[in-house]
């Protein structure tokens, strides 16, 4: 049979909550009456996720998948494994510390369903720490709408619902899932969002806090390299060579008129050492995008290597290709 919906859930030592979860998203989709599947991936969990997990596998077969990795890898690889194991048209990506809200799983298919290739939760109100949590996201969020151009409120909120054909597409490695709405806006795809409710946390803590903005804005200039120059480094690298090589020749020229005409010995004038400077890093950075250039030839040539290890899975294939 045919699957509709699958709902692709990473779990990292949250014990206390997967049941719990799990009813709730069997409620949802039983009374939506979806063909549906609940993929749990889990990311290396050190408590008894991974023992929850497997007693829901084998009392719910039809439905319940379980992907178990051979350690903690990450919220993005564990969601990118998610995805390329779901059956489903239609796919819904959420976190398992029931801070979202599955009742708001309709509401993102019809939108789907409406013709939209994305649907992005946006957390009102958010129910979190304003200083440890809410306050980054503002920041990082804001960030991401100047820079590339996306405009969403809440790139942060894992509840999103994709049209398969699109998110499938997409390679995520690193930490760049909330970055997902950007690389589908650059193949085309049309985006929405809407208003999710947030719910307090109850079992646990966070594991996110305020560093999560820097990283967030190293993983920016990675998406903004990725998205005007992963196929045309030589523009950014060359560009700024010849910008500081045209500068040290301006200088060293300057250099050579104060020798010759107002009789300035050269070594006695520090605008000699700068101009040098200028020319050579700018000689070097022009040589760095010749580099990447061949890089990233090689880069899309080459077959991409899973950033996951799979230890086992229950109700699914025993493997499956990136």
């Amino acid at each position: 049979m045919a699957v509709y919906l699958s709902i692709v859930i990473p779990v990292f030592n949250e014990a206390d909550s997967v049941v719990q979860l799990y009813t709730e998203v069997k409620d949802v989709i039983s009374r939506q009456n979806y063909s549906a599947e609940i993929i749990f991936v889990n990311d290396g969990s050190t408590d008894q996720s991974m023992e929850k997990l497997k007693k829901l596998a084998a009392s719910d077969t039809p439905t319940v998948r379980v992907i178990n990795f051979k350690r903690n890898y990450g919220q993005t690889p564990a969601m990118s494994a998610g995805i390329q194991y779901a059956g489903g048209q239609i796919i819904i990506t959420m976190d398992a510390d029931l801070q979202n809200d599955p009742r708001d799983i309709p509401a993102m298919v019809a939108k789907i369903e409406e013709g939209y290739d994305l649907v992005s939760g946006w957390r009102k109100p958010r129910k979190d720490n304003f200083l440890r949590r809410i306050l980054p996201s503002i920041i990082a969020n804001y960030l991401i709408r100047i820079v590339t151009g996306v405009r969403l409120h809440d790139f942060g909120c894992t509840l999103k619902a994709y049209r398969s054909d699109v998110i499938k597409g997409i390679k995520l490695y690193g930490e760049m899932h909330r970055f997902i709405p950007v690389y589908a806006a650059w193949t085309g795809a049309s985006i929405t969002e809407i208003a999710t409710n947030h719910r307090e946390r109850l079992y646990g803590s966070s594991h996110y806090g305020f560093i999560r903005t820097i990283k967030v804005v190293l993983d920016l200039l990675t998406v903004k390299f990725l998205g005007d120059y992963s196929t045309r480094p030589i523009h950014l690298f060359g560009g700024s060579g010849i910008f500081f090589m045209v500068s040290g020749s301006f200088i060293g020229t300057y250099v050579l008129y104060e020798k010759f005409r107002l009789h300035i010995f050269a070594y006695r004038n520090p605008l000699l050492l700068l101009a040098v400077f200028l020319f050579l890093i700018g000689f070097e950075l022009v040589l760095i995008g010749l580099i990447a250039e061949l890089v990233i030839r090689l880069y899309h040539e080459s077959v991409s290597n899973p950033v996951y290890t799979v230890k086992d899975t229950l109700n699914l294939p025993a493997s499956k290709s990136e």
